[in-house]
């Protein structure tokens, strides 16, 4: 197997869990400013980007030439109202994403975990750059959804 870190890749549903654990649905959905995410929106953004890595895997593995696609993430977030659903929803949608993206990911040989495309910025990125930083992207938002329960535990 690869450098990937598979462990850690499935590991941050379970840390997304323990993130939220405790918080009652207005403190979910609850919002530090009008233009900010809540902690519900902050899953939901997780969610549409495990869609958009599996594109970009499975884009990449087809051999694709076009530009790996980008995607507004704040007009992704407020035009899907994510603050009008259940986060126990959306984070089942994470978990069997995140679950089936992982299976495909074990199955790739260290040659296909090499093979390339370019993102939205014009950089050549490979598979195992955009699985591990994904990974991290979580971890930055795990650090977002930390401070927006403070506040809003503390409201």
């Amino acid at each position: 197997m690869s450098d990937i870190d598979l462990e850690a890749f499935l590991n941050t549903h379970g840390q997304l869990v323990n993130a939220v654990q405790g918080l009652s649905e207005e403190q979910q959905k609850w919002k530090p400013s009008p233009e900010a995410w809540s902690v519900q929106e902050v899953v939901s953004h997780l969610v549409d980007h495990s869609f958009v890595i599996s594109f970009r895997i499975r884009d990449i593995l087809a051999g694709t030439t076009a530009q790996l696609p980008a995607f507004n993430q704040d007009a992704w977030v407020s035009g899907q109202h994510a603050n009008r659903g259940q986060l126990s929803d959306i984070l089942d949608a994470f978990h069997a994403i995140l679950e089936y993206n992982s299976l495909l990911i074990e199955r790739l040989s260290e040659e296909e975990l090499a093979k390339t495309g370019v993102n939205f910025k014009g950089e050549t990125v490979s598979i195992k750059t955009i699985v591990q930083g994904f990974t991290r992207h979580v971890q930055g938002h795990l650090g977002q959804i930390k401070r927006t329960k403070q506040a809003a535990v503390a409201v």
